[in-house]
């Protein structure tokens, strides 16, 4: 497909919005893919494109907290193979059935998010007791969200950060660094898949790649900076906007 300098321009501010937004508290696919779908793209074009601009996005802000020695990969690296092993299955089906049944069920689940994060406020303020070990976490809730994110993927930031809180004790910076590099193991094997399906379209995936990648790094250091301050409320806000948006795409509000 061919587009225009106007609309990569567009869709490269798109990018840097989304990715500085998702660094922070997920949910950057809820402006990406609209965009995407909106420039005239199909929807497994769409899909396929949004991985490979998550994936700079991804990128740079795992870097820089890996730089900051927010993750230790070696304590990490099984939830890691467990959550690419998760994407690769969920990426491969994604691309053969009808995603509309987890489309009905996900504004509730993102909603409960929200709400949870809202009304406890003192959650992640500070490490607290690991409830899962890092074995059991992988084999059960890597692979299952790593299989969410390959399959369908708006709000698994927002799922990563708060699984990590509740079921490995991390507080909410180190949680969304975590994440983070939980999702760009998602993205590596989506990306790697799609592109095997012919699902990309190369010139737009990689002017938008080039936005998420500073627009990452920006709220990276934010996430460093400010902490829960601005985590916990961008949680919260991203959640109840996500909730609104695809109550809205399913016609929720067609009276």
């Amino acid at each position: 497909m061919e587009f225009g300098m106007d609309i990569l321009g567009l869709l490269f501010a798109v990018a840097f919005v989304a990715a500085f937004i998702d660094a922070i508290a997920g949910g950057g696919g809820l402006i990406t893919i609209p965009a995407l779908l909106m420039a005239g793209m199909p929807p497994a074009m769409a899909l396929g494109t949004n991985k490979l601009q998550a994936f700079g996005g991804s990128l740079s802000a795992s870097l820089y907290f890996l730089r900051k020695k927010a993750v230790n990969l070696r304590e990490f690296g099984f939830i890691l193979f467990m959550i690419f092993i998760g994407s690769v299955i969920g990426t491969l089906l994604i691309q053969s059935i009808d995603s509309s049944l987890v489309k009905k069920g996900l504004p509730f689940l993102i909603l409960a998010i929200g709400l949870y994060f809202l009304f406890t406020p003192k959650l992640g303020e500070n490490d607290k007791k690991q409830r899962l070990s890092y074995p059991i976490f992988a084999l059960s809730l890597g692979i299952t969200l790593g299989f969410y994110d390959g399959f369908f993927g708006p709000g698994t930031g927002s799922l990563m950060n708060l699984a990590c809180v509740l079921l490995l004790g991390f507080n909410l910076t180190k949680a969304t660094a975590h994440a983070k590099v939980m999702n760009l193991t998602s993205n590596i094997a989506s990306v790697i898949f799609f592109l095997i399906g012919g699902h990309i379209a190369w010139t737009v995936g990689f002017v938008m790649m080039a936005g998420s990648l500073i627009g990452a790094n920006f709220g990276a250091k934010m996430v460093m900076s400010k902490g829960k301050r601005l985590i916990r409320p961008m949680v919260v806000a991203m959640s109840f906007i996500m909730t609104v948006k695809m109550a809205y795409d399913q016609g929720w509000f067609n009276f």
